[in-house]
């Protein structure tokens, strides 16, 4: 893989960008996060994660509040409503997994938070501790996702809009007065979200597909078993592994991710080994898409999709409500 050299200034020195995967993953050297980042700094950090999707830090012994100062140099930090925190500072989420504590919910494709309006625009990872085996996070690009799929699709699911809910978390609560009311006040404070199924990265300008299997319940429009077959063929599209990078976890690395462009999974062959994370989120905008497209277009796109045939010979059936 090619390494490139981005010269910040005399006392920032150079930065090393080293590609490490086909489709996305870079690896970044010459920088110490345990100092604040002046603005040349910043700049090449930000451009390489548009242009590289995933960054990896190698070496970087921070501590918590350097980790929460490095994110919030590139926005806001957000609470994660219901992932484990140290109950003081609910902005650092603290993953720390072994025999007692199973780990929850992160074996599966996924971007960050997209049943919020705003998607969290980036995560960072710090490996505090690892387990000798196992414990890697997959990463795939969905900007290469995208591209993978044929034009005839590609033409289909652009102006397509997703309803994103937080359905896994849901298990979370038990069937008590207590935890109902609980539940019912998350449902209040997040509702389900819509999302444009091909979004748009507002730097880049590159198409990503913006659907994922944790999150993603349906396709806004479409009836039910035309939405969960064209989501089926969407998610699969994450596990293509021309499409991947695996990162293998050091104690001391930090991974940080575009989560507009990426998805990924982490996997849980490490239990009932430890493992002990920190993460922080950094605050996004709500996805702009391609367009949205109406129930006629659908439709319409759906008739040419099979060669301008009609399935129902120009008579639709009529929902009940509409007939006579």
């Amino acid at each position: 893989m090619s390494t490139a050299e981005v010269k910040t200034t005399d006392q920032a020195g150079i930065i090393q960008i080293k590609r490490v995967g086909a489709n996305l993953g870079a690896e970044i050297g010459g920088i110490d996060l345990r100092q604040p980042l002046n603005d040349a700094q910043f700049s090449a950090v930000q451009d390489a994660l548009v242009a590289n999707e995933l960054l990896i830090f190698h070496d970087q012994d921070i501590d918590s509040a350097q980790l929460k100062a490095f994110g919030a140099r590139f926005g806001e930090l957000t609470v994660h409503p219901f992932a484990p925190s140290d109950g003081n500072d609910h902005s650092l989420i603290k993953f720390a997994n072994d025999a007692d504590s199973p780990p929850f919910g992160t074996d599966v494709w996924h971007s960050d938070e997209t049943f919020r309006a705003a998607p969290p625009m980036a995560t960072v990872l710090c490996a505090k501790e690892v387990p000798e085996v196992g414990g890697d996070t997959v990463f795939a690009s969905m900007t290469a996702a995208y591209e993978g799929l044929s034009d005839k699709l590609q033409d289909f699911i652009s102006g397509l809009e997703a309803i994103h809910d937080f359905k896994p978390f849901k298990s979370l609560f038990s069937d008590s007065a207590e935890d109902r009311e609980t539940l019912q006040r998350y449902e209040r404070e997040y509702p389900p979200s819509i999302h444009p199924v091909v979004r748009v990265h507002p730097l880049s300008g590159r198409k990503v597909l913006f659907v994922n299997p944790q999150f993603t319940i349906a396709i806004k429009a479409m009836e039910e078993r035309e939405s969960r077959g064209l989501l089926d063929t969407l998610f699969h599209q994450a596990l293509i592994p021309e499409y991947q990078f695996r990162h293998h976890w050091k104690a001391n690395t930090i991974a940080f991710w575009d989560n507009r462009s990426t998805q990924h999974y982490a996997i849980h062959d490490y239990y009932p080994q430890r493992r002990f994370m920190e993460r922080v989120t950094i605050k996004g905008d709500r996805p702009e898409g391609v367009g949205t497209a109406d129930p006629a277009t659908i439709r319409r796109a759906k008739f040419e999709a099979i060669g301008g045939a009609d399935p129902h010979g120009g008579h639709k059936p009529l929902p009940q409500n509409e007939r006579d």
